[in-house]
């Protein structure tokens, strides 16, 4: 008995602590995006542009001559020979590769701007922070490795020696 009642003694002297329950919304770091939506997408947007670097380095590199990779130089040569829509083929390789890499950024990023002190105008501070998702950093790696090798090409090809 004697320990039951020092127990009820000592719950009744403890201290609750005090919750701010408007500041707890601002500590809340939601995404822009999910995460495993954007991988899903970031996938299906450098499908077009992976296989037509597959492609290339079968076609050139390893001089395999089958007709599913001369079928893609076949269309992306016809994209470029068309009037009108000469723009399609430089938009789906580089174009969605970078479309990917803003996805999968917005998704593993968050970033917070507030005031430090109501009372100082000028003390402000700016919060980034990245959740670590293996499959959207991927992406985002493999994303840009897409856009600098098509970037290099282009760069390459106009370049001429005099």
């Amino acid at each position: 008995m004697k320990d039951n009642d020092e127990f009820l003694k000592k719950m009744e002297d403890l201290q609750v602590p005090e919750i701010n329950p408007t500041g707890h919304p601002k500590m809340v770091k939601m995404a822009i995006l999910n995460a495993e939506r954007s991988a899903a997408l970031g996938v299906w947007l450098i499908v077009v542009p992976c296989y037509f670097l597959l492609c290339v380095f079968m076609y050139y590199f390893f001089h395999v001559r089958l007709s599913i990779f001369v079928s893609m130089f076949n269309l992306m040569s016809s994209l470029d020979k068309t009037p009108y829509i000469g723009f399609l083929s430089p938009l789906l390789l580089v174009g969605l590769p970078i479309v990917s890499v803003i996805i999968n950024m917005l998704s593993i990023m968050n970033v917070q701007y507030r005031r430090l002190d109501p009372n100082m105008p000028g003390a402000k501070e700016i919060n980034i922070s990245i959740r670590l998702r293996f499959w959207n950093i991927l992406l985002i790696l493999v994303s840009l490795a897409i856009v600098c090798i098509f970037v290099c090409y282009a760069i390459a090809e106009n370049i001429t020696v005099r």
